[in-house]
């Protein structure tokens, strides 16, 4: 038995609507609604492994700005999305901080880094 799965692509920024056909065992039959190449792939990896990159922000003390913006280096599985929060919720950075700078270096045991994104002096 197959199930229809109605999907708004974020692959790009044309937003299309997919339906997506996966049956039982999760074997994806078939993805329709896509423009690009990028929503086939979406629509399959959102029915069958979902990931997310999270962004978020993590304190600093001594800086110019109290807080620093942070993701995931790379996608991390979804369900893992509020371990990795709840990881990061009570990390306090020491000014100065650089782009790039590993913050947590296993976010919700993924392996996956968060990295700082800007720079705080």
């Amino acid at each position: 038995m197959t199930e229809k799965r109605n999907l708004t692509c974020i692959g790009c920024p044309m937003g299309c609507a997919l339906t997506v056909e996966v049956d039982d065992d999760g074997y994806v039959w078939s993805v329709t609604g896509n423009t690009c190449k990028r929503g086939e792939i979406y629509g399959k990896k959102e029915v069958t492994n979902p990931t997310r990159i999270v962004t978020t922000t993590v304190r600093v003390t001594g800086g110019e700005m109290d807080a620093v913006p942070v993701k995931t280096k790379w996608d991390i599985p979804k369900d893992k999305i509020f371990s990795c929060i709840e990881d990061l919720k009570d990390i306090v950075l020491t000014a100065p901080v650089k782009t790039g700078d590993v913050v947590l270096a296993d976010a919700a045991g993924t392996g996956v880094p968060v990295i700082a994104t800007r720079d705080v002096i």
